[in-house]
């Protein structure tokens, strides 16, 4: 028994949802950390300092997930961040996924090289 293929018009309805429904879960997730921050600290003074690095529990996946399961208000944010950042990189991956089950070689071959320039730019080019 072979796989089920997905038809054009099914993987472009799924990549559509899935990016409508990332933007959209992102932008929740930041207004909501938006909201959190006005809570806890709308009424303190503007403090005007110039290029102050981000806290180092904020530069780390695994420091950004422990301070929003915290609801860290500014965990939150960044969460929302990755989540944004995310979207079009589970788009590449659906799309190889798809490609993969229609047979076509060419666009999964194409596609498995854009994941691999994706990753290694998130995760080996020394930018993180």
């Amino acid at each position: 028994m072979t796989a089920p293929r997905w038809s054009d018009k099914q993987v472009e309805h799924l990549v559509g949802n899935l990016l409508r429904h990332g933007v959209l879960g992102a932008a929740a997730v930041v207004l909501f950390g938006g909201l959190l921050l006005l809570a806890h600290h709308g009424l303190e003074p503007v403090q005007h300092t110039w290029a102050t690095p981000e806290p180092a529990a904020l530069r780390s996946l695994g420091g950004i997930l422990a301070g929003a399961l915290r609801l860290d208000a500014r965990s939150v944010v960044q969460f929302g961040v990755v989540l944004l950042i995310a979207t079009p990189i589970a788009r590449v991956l659906l799309t190889l996924i798809a490609f993969t089950l229609q047979k076509d070689h060419l666009y999964t071959v194409i596609t498995a090289i854009v994941l691999a320039v994706l990753f290694y730019s998130l995760f080996l080019s020394g930018a993180v």
